[in-house]
């Protein structure tokens, strides 16, 4: 059995459904067990918006791995160098934003596989491996094998390029960004809108074409969610930390509120 495990990328790989909460100003280490209790499989630690810093990042993610919850990052668009220092301090993979072309993805899979598939650049102070790595080449083979590389599609030209993107060898998986392919499309905020559900199937075709997965974010509403699994979906992004907390805190005082309104017109002084 490997040192590594990539659980939402077992769990996918099985045929299941891997379910993920984005980080982006959650900051505690505890985070990682919270949301693992709340029966997430995977973080989205985002540092396209927001202001994490790495360090936080890597203790995250070394919790996550003791939690038995992916750790994924996504950086801003191309930034390699980011994506690779977050992985080297425990991340399992990287769902690169705004990739629009072949070409693009090409230089992704280069950049966070081992040789001779890639040229990641070899570290020997790997949490992944509690520190204590096995030989270099098992450890590389490894860690690949449990590293996730993801691309975002988020343009409706991304997605003319799916079928391209999605035959790119050292890609595991093709993410819809929703909010964002909807704005690009003239369709804001209507992902049951038929021409963007039409987008939505294209790449999940040109994926399972090509034997790769396929996930989407960005979408709150249940019956377009129920739809994306039929398509074939199996990496779904739910909601936010703070969108989450907002809800459950104005649910809360809103039904506090409705109960002393209603109160005290039950029993005026």
């Amino acid at each position: 059995m490997a040192m590594v495990q990539n659980l939402a990328l077992e769990c996918m790989r099985a045929g299941g459904t891997a379910l993920g909460v984005v980080l982006r100003f959650e900051r505690g280490a505890h985070i990682a067990r919270a949301m693992r209790s709340s029966g997430f499989d995977w973080l989205f630690i985002d540092l396209e918006h927001g202001s994490m810093p790495l360090d936080t990042v890597a203790g995250i993610s070394v919790a996550s791995l003791d939690a038995g919850i992916t750790p994924l990052v996504r950086v801003p668009p191309m930034d390699i160098a980011t994506a690779i220092r977050a992985l080297d301090t425990g991340a399992l993979g990287v769902l690169m934003p705004h990739v629009e072309t072949a070409g693009e993805a090409e230089v992704i899979a280069a950049a966070f596989r081992y040789p001779p598939v890639g040229h990641r650049s070899v570290s020997s102070t790997l949490p992944q491996f509690h520190f204590r790595p096995p030989p270099m080449a098992q450890a590389c083979r490894e860690l690949d094998a449990a590293t996730l590389v993801g691309v975002m599609l988020e343009t409706p030209g991304a997605v003319q390029n799916a079928e391209a993107i999605a035959a790119v060898a050292g890609i595991d998986l093709l993410f819809i960004g929703a909010a964002d392919l909807t704005a690009e499309a003239g369709l804001h905020g209507q992902p049951d809108h038929p021409q963007i559900l039409d987008m939505f199937r294209a790449v999940a075709d040109a994926a399972h074409r090509h034997g790769k997965l396929v996930g989407i974010g960005g979408i709150s509403d249940d019956a377009t969610l129920a739809t994306c699994c039929a398509m074939g979906m199996q990496m779904i992004l739910l909601g936010t930390d703070l969108g989450f907390m907002m809800s459950a805190a104005t649910a809360r005082t809103r039904a506090l509120r409705t109960g002393i309104a209603a109160a005290a017109v039950s029993n005026p002084k």
